[in-house]
């Protein structure tokens, strides 16, 4: 059974008609002891399938350490949402109900290489002097 529905699917690829560049997602699974890892495997093959310009790929979190490494990923399901450059975004978790719709302007945003910020907003944040770790959580309560 798919997770998105033909109803949706048109939608999504309305969406996604936009992009202006590839992007690859960056899938982190595993097989046991994960909760949502095959649901989340499962969406995102249906949503990589959706668009010429949106790929996937796979990982085993036990398995692929230099990847695992490479990106920084802690806990799984993870996706990484990578365009011409890795811009940090990670989704925790299965990114379905409210968080497929930030999941799909994510992927458009990263697209276009370009976070929406205020011209104002990007000067002040190219004076931080560190990393900043910032995470946003998405839920419905």
């Amino acid at each position: 059974m798919a997770l998105i529905q033909d109803k949706d699917r048109k939608v999504v690829q309305d969406r996604l008609k936009d992009m202006v560049s590839p992007v690859r997602l960056i899938l982190f699974t595993q097989e046991m002891e994960c909760q949502f890892c095959r649901e989340t495997r499962q969406l995102m093959t249906e949503l990589s399938e959706l668009s010429d310009t949106l790929t996937l790929d796979v990982y085993n979190f036990q398995i692929d350490a230099e990847q695992v490494n490479r990106y920084g990923i802690d806990k799984v399901p993870a996706v990484v949402v990578e365009g011409s450059n890795d811009y940090g975004v990670r989704y925790y978790g299965i990114p379905g109900g409210y968080e497929f719709g930030s999941l799909l302007e994510t992927i458009q945003a990263v697209s276009r290489g370009d976070s929406g910020l205020a011209p104002e907003s990007k000067a002040k944040l190219a004076l931080l002097q560190e990393p900043v770790h910032m995470q946003v959580f998405v839920t419905p309560t």
